[in-house]
């Protein structure tokens, strides 16, 4: 790794990112910065890991910035699925493309948290959706996404939507799309009516909160696009950059009354401002609430829109945050210009 460091390779780009202990700074593979000595540098697979470990991302090479580009090497299988989404792609076709396959498997779950070979079966099975709700026939429809057989398709089918493609037909479907961001991957999930789950890919409870999400709105979730994520995707970059303090993007937070109350309580939170739990109840007439607060506060579905990060203790100290202290440390400093 330190001789990829040297040579500044961009075939390192997200496998690796260099910490130098004399500095406290850490850097991509490809920074141009002045070398470090072998015995100073640190090597971490996030860029997660080296601010957990105490340091700071390098103002040269911005390595929280995940880069809206993927790196060379993947574009050819991602180009590969955007133009045939029903063909298979195998282990070995990935080495044919001088691809190696963990790799592959490493980045994807990385920033799509899934892997490749999971996140071209779900393309191809939410093709596959569209044609079943179109009124096409099912082996037509089997055969167009590259099964041998209806039953086979069928089997498919119900592994990803929990549900035969018969019935699936009146089923609402969700739409989901994964964003880079500077901190980390995200996921985003929209219906027609808006924007219904934003969250980091990389959180514990995100596989409980989608599942909630989908018993509540009794749908199945697909890889696609839709304007309300194109939306997410553009407000979300301009809020990075620093030129947008509020989300005109519409919401759709199913819930009790109260979590519903709280969420909206979230929104009326000013961009740079915080407020404590129990600021918080007293607003909604809840005194001494503060738990409760806490737990819906928690259950908060769409981070960083609905702004649970600018919830602190009464002493305007730092609590806990699904995504992690440190990005809510990010986001704060972020909003207060810092």
């Amino acid at each position: 790794m330190y001789e990829a460091l040297v040579r500044s390779d961009r075939a390192y780009d997200g496998i690796f990112f260099a910490a130098v202990r004399t500095t406290g700074i850490f850097c991509r593979p490809t920074c141009k910065a002045r070398k470090p000595l072998p015995r100073n540098v640190e090597y971490f697979p996030t860029a997660r890991d080296a601010v957990l470990a105490g340091y700071r991302p390098c103002r040269r090479c911005r390595p929280l910035d995940n880069g809206h580009v993927p790196p060379q090497w993947i574009t050819t299988p991602i180009r590969r699925v955007d133009r045939a989404p029903t063909a298979r792609i195998t282990d070995t076709d990935l080495r044919t493309m001088s691809i190696d396959p963990i790799r592959a498997r490493r980045y994807f779950k990385q920033h799509y948290g899934m892997t490749f070979h999971a996140y071209h079966r779900a393309r191809r099975m939410g093709l596959a959706l569209s044609d079943v709700r179109r009124g096409r026939e099912l082996t037509s429809v089997a055969v167009r996404h590259g099964y041998d057989s209806p039953s086979g398709f069928r089997y498919a089918f119900t592994r990803v939507f929990g549900d035969t493609p018969a019935r699936s037909r009146a089923t609402p479907c969700v739409l989901a799309r994964w964003l880079d961001t500077p901190l980390g991957g995200m996921l985003a999930l929209a219906t027609d009516d808006g924007l219904c789950l934003l969250e980091f890919i990389d959180r514990r409870a995100l596989e409980a909160q989608i599942t909630t999400l989908r018993r509540r709105l009794g749908a199945v979730i697909v890889p696609g696009r839709h304007t309300h994520l194109d939306t997410i995707a553009d407000e979300l970059s301009r809020y990075f950059d620093g030129t947008l303090t509020r989300f005109k993007v519409p919401l759709v937070l199913p819930g009790t009354p109260f979590q519903a109350a709280v969420w909206r309580r979230l929104q009326a939170i000013p961009y740079g401002d915080t407020v404590s739990y129990g600021e918080l109840a007293a607003d909604l007439d809840k005194p001494g609430a503060q738990r409760a607060v806490g737990r819906a506060n928690g259950l908060n579905r769409v981070a960083i829109v609905v702004p649970c990060h600018r919830v602190v203790r009464s002493d305007g100290t730092m609590c806990g945050y699904g995504g992690g202290l440190w990005r809510k440390k990010w986001l704060l400093d972020h909003e207060r210009g810092e």
